[in-house]
């Protein structure tokens, strides 16, 4: 099965569309956002995708009860999402998740550092996207996770 991860889009919609997009072409089969949204009119955006859509909060998403009205599956972390056969465990920051959490996972899916993590360590896959809306490092990315061989592609996004 192929998941789609996009991460920290930070209301920044010209890459938020083009990412989906990107998603959609590869042909996955379900989306995880592992937080910062930001705003009610970008997760809006996300209602463009038509699959399976699996989010957390990240600390950058002030308006709780707005982006919930918009997607009411929004949670905090840590979320728990079975895909192909595989436990993932979704949270905006690494840090947050617990050593016995992750130790339960087949991949842990983060964001918030901006930075990509895509490494397999103790059998497990650790992926971070990066992020999508290029703010911090001027690099926008995507990624693509393959539960079958749990590996990841990450995918640039024109900006």
């Amino acid at each position: 099965m192929l998941i789609g991860v996009i991460s920290d889009t930070h209301d920044r919609l010209p890459t938020l569309d083009r990412g989906l997009q990107i998603l959609r072409d590869r042909g996955v089969q379900a989306v995880l956002h592992p937080g910062d949204v930001v705003a009610p009119f970008a997760a809006k955006r996300l209602l463009a995708w038509t699959g399976p859509l699996y989010i957390t909060y990240g600390n950058n998403d002030g308006e709780r009860k707005g982006l919930k009205s918009v997607l009411p599956q929004i949670q905090d972390g840590p979320m728990w999402v079975e895909l192909g056969g595989r436990r993932i465990l979704l949270h905006h920051f690494v840090d947050w998740c617990p050593p016995s959490e992750i130790a339960r996972a087949d991949a842990v899916v983060t964001g918030h550092t901006h930075e990509v993590v895509n490494e397999t360590r103790d059998g497990r896959l650790f992926l971070n996207p990066g992020e999508c809306c290029g703010w911090l490092t001027g690099r926008c990315t995507v990624a693509v996770l393959d539960t079958d061989t749990l590996t990841a592609e990450i995918i640039e996004v024109p900006q």
